[in-house]
């Protein structure tokens, strides 16, 4: 029965045998060239932060964000948070060769500063910040003020 569900080229199991279920599948990582400069990109929502590092064309080298270093809830949206989230960020891409970047900041969170600033502790120069926040000229209506 095993040998009818082996498929005809190179003797390997059909899909959904019990053969193929067995051997996990490796995920192949992705190599990117990276260069001396690049780009940090900072998304400070309200409720967490994401540092995603690029080369120039837009490739991914390091990303970190609040909620993957452990921080949970309101915790999220610190400038700590901010800080630990970029600094893994930077030490990666560091290691990996990046050394200069133009900084693109995002949204109106907690940690904007803090993010860039710990991105210069690790040795990475900031030669350029952007702001992309994106700003309604009077589009939808907003969502209701909170009352606590």
């Amino acid at each position: 029965m095993a040998e009818e569900k082996k498929s005809q080229q190179e003797g390997q199991p059909v899909k959904g045998s019990a053969e193929a279920a067995a051997k996990p599948v490796k995920a192949k990582k992705r190599t990117v060239k990276v260069d001396a400069i690049g780009e940090a990109h900072i998304h400070a929502a309200f409720n967490n932060i994401i540092i995603t590092l690029t080369n120039m064309k837009g490739q991914t080298i390091a990303w970190a964000s609040a909620g993957k270093m452990g921080f949970r809830g309101s915790k999220k949206n610190t400038p700590y948070a901010a800080t630990v989230a970029s600094s893994d960020a930077a030490r990666a891409a560091y290691e990996a060769g990046l050394r200069k970047v133009k900084v693109y900041i995002k949204g109106p969170g907690g940690g904007r500063e803090a993010a860039m600033r710990a991105l210069y502790t690790n040795k990475i120069e900031i030669m350029e910040i952007i702001d992309l926040t994106p700003i309604p000229h009077n589009g939808c209506r907003p969502p209701k003020k909170r009352r606590v």
